[in-house]
């Protein structure tokens, strides 16, 4: 994986200094090689970093067509790039690299657009064709592999980070609707919290030429209308899952350096463990331990690389660590953090590099294929869905609340009854969510209050769908996964590829591989949840390569204790100080007295209202860095 850069004219003028300028800003991205190219009429160029993982010594990008009319630059990996690449030459096609991303070059020599649908893996790549003076854009399926794009003076500018377009000269501003609604959980996949900054969504290619500029959908997740168990073998499904899960680790294993792997006391990254063991050779585990016993998988993953033989290193992430990195994981991932997990994520990732590994195998997404996550368990208890219960329910929606909790939470979003009526979600998370958008409003800056008055960031977050094609007649379970799949998803938990990629790690992850989701999405709720076991097609298919303990355990998300859980540990010390600091000061969106008296109302909560807040606590934290550092 790499670092990529990206500008194009649309009428207005460039400089060869900002393509430098940019590309060098993603050398930690691509530590192994760099190189750019400038199109002969002065309209185009092209940036790279490299982090040599195929073709070690014959990869350098951007890479050319025989005939110099195409030019690509690819970040991401291509898996089965081995057989596409032999089926192209032997029609013809001569290959300038031994690296697995030319073939993206050849393919769309042969198919144009269309041939990203012989691409499989995590990707993001902007191809420049010189006879139709047109930029194309590609983000892989899921989003893993970020694409940033914005235009500024007639000029486009794209980048595999948002400070590669700052540094070409892009302004750094605020984008105060995307800070008003993420802070609400909120997320948009398109947007970011850059003004004028866009991600190329998921599943999308972006095309450019001087009176063009579009997104072309090329994939989404597909789930069946009213789908029902009952042709569905429960034995047959998890050995399909076994297969399909065999197959997308076994080409995710296929690479010119050692492959290693992320490790929790979970089943997902285990049962990849597990499989990628039963390999030619054991791979290395690496595993986090934290300073704090209820949040602390060591000795569960620990077992479970002594059970599959594996080699197994622990890497310490203590509050301590957490502050000391804080900052820095937060300028890489360019997000709000809810929980110190992604500076952990950072410090794994050194360590990982360190240990001389540039790739890591990790179980990013098996919940998402599953129905993992806790907030799945309401809608997974629910039946199919069938047109006149769903005009029923949507009917019921748009009326007023009835419940006492319902009462309670309409007083300050009355679109997030609405929602959790539609997709059934719990009174737990419902109260949470008003709980914590109640104590948020009440530290709002009075003008950007007043800019927001009335405005329900839940009713903006659900009218990014279209309920009729995307998510009416689907199984509630499957509504839920698809709005997590659009939104939080690729916006929150894949910002994690920014911090890994701080130290030039790659970090593959074969639950989503685009084949064994498909057919993934197509596995009915009462499969997925068995015999009171949830995710239970994965959990029989990886039962071979897992410990009694972790078959049997149940999910545990991975989150780093609270910064509050201790009054007076380094990352709570840190968070004060930065709250209290001129970073909040400089925040046009809140009343540093408010966040002041709520500081000083820390250390006398019980710790259950403390640990509630913590989320909070950690995005305004986060907010303020990003404000120091980038200059806001």
């Amino acid at each position: 994986m790499c670092g990529l850069a990206a500008i194009m004219s649309r009428g207005g003028a460039w400089s060869r200094a900002a393509l430098e300028r940019a590309t060098d800003t993603l050398r930690h991205r691509g530590p192994d090689g760099r190189g750019t190219w400038a199109g002969p009429g002065g309209n185009i160029g092209l940036g790279h970093t490299r982090l040599s993982v195929v073709g070690l010594d014959n990869g350098a990008q951007p890479i050319a067509s025989e005939d110099s009319r195409l030019h690509l630059a690819a970040n991401g990996e291509f898996y089965d790039f081995e057989s596409i690449r032999r089926d192209l030459e032997s029609r013809g096609h001569v290959f300038s690299t031994r690296s697995d991303s030319e073939i993206a070059l050849h393919l769309y020599e042969e198919s144009g657009r269309a041939c990203v649908e012989d691409l499989r893996g995590e990707f993001a790549f902007v191809l420049w064709d010189e006879d139709l003076q047109m930029l194309w854009a590609v983000r892989d399926r899921f989003g893993i592999k970020p694409l940033y794009y914005a235009e500024e003076g007639g000029v486009l500018y794209l980048a595999s980070e948002v400070k590669a377009l700052l540094a070409a000269g892009l302004p750094s501003a605020w984008d105060e609707e995307t800070v008003f609604q993420q802070m609400f959980a909120c997320f948009d996949a398109n947007r970011t919290l850059f003004k004028g900054v866009r991600q190329v969504p998921p599943g999308h290619g972006l095309i450019a030429r001087k009176g063009e500029l579009r997104l072309e959908r090329y994939w989404d997740v597909t789930y069946p209308r009213g789908a029902s168990g009952s042709e569905w073998e429960p034995a047959a499904c998890a050995d399909e899952v076994r297969h399909l899960l065999h197959e997308s680790v076994r080409l995710r294993m296929r690479a010119d350096v050692p492959v290693g792997c992320l490790l929790s006391g979970g089943m997902d990254s285990s049962a990849l463990l597990g499989i990628a063991a039963r390999g030619a050779s054991t791979p290395k585990a690496f595993t986090i331990a934290f300073d704090h016993a209820d949040y602390d998988e060591e000795p569960v993953a620990r077992r479970t690389a002594r059970h599959v033989g594996a080699d197994y290193e622990v890497v310490q992430a203590t509050q301590a660590d957490c502050a000391d990195y804080f900052a820095d994981a937060v300028w890489h991932a360019e997000a709000i953090q809810a929980n110190a997990h992604g500076v952990a994520r950072f410090v794994l990732s050194r360590a990982v590099r360190q240990a001389g590994f540039k790739t890591v195998l990790a179980g990013e997404g098996a919940d998402e294929l599953f129905a993992g996550y806790e907030f799945c368990r309401p809608a997974l208890h629910r039946g199919p869905r069938r047109p006149f219960i769903d005009l029923f329910r949507i009917a019921r929606a748009v009326i007023g609340a009835h419940s006492p909790a319902e009462r309670k939470v309409a007083l300050v979003s009355p679109w997030l009854v609405r929602v959790s009526r539609v997709l059934g979600l719990s009174k737990e998370v419902m109260e949470a969510l008003a709980g914590q958008q109640g104590v948020l409003r009440s530290l709002l800056a009075a003008d950007f209050h007043e800019r927001h008055r009335g405005r329900d960031p839940y009713r903006v977050f659900f009218d990014q769908f279209d309920y009729r094609t995307q998510l009416a007649g689907r199984e509630p379970v499957k509504q839920v996964l698809y709005l997590w799949l659009k939104s939080l998803f690729p916006g929150y938990n894949l910002a994690a590829e920014r911090v890994d990629m701080a130290h030039g790690v790659e970090v593959r992850l074969p639950y989503l591989d685009h084949r064994l989701f498909e057919y993934g999405s197509r596995i009915p709720a009462a499969l997925l949840f068995r015999d009171g076991q949830e995710k239970h097609p994965l959990r029989e298919a990886a039962r071979p390569y897992l410990t009694d303990e972790v078959y049997a355990g149940p999910k545990k998300p991975f989150l780093a204790p609270p910064a509050t859980a201790r009054v007076g540990n380094r990352l709570y010390e840190m968070c004060q100080d930065t709250l209290r600091g001129p970073g909040m000061r400089d925040l046009p969106f809140f009343d540093p007295a408010s966040v002041a008296l709520l500081l000083d109302g820390l250390p006398r909560m019980e710790d259950r209202a403390r640990a509630t807040l913590d989320p909070l606590i950690m995005a305004l934290t986060s907010l303020c860095v990003i404000q120091e550092r980038y200059g806001m």
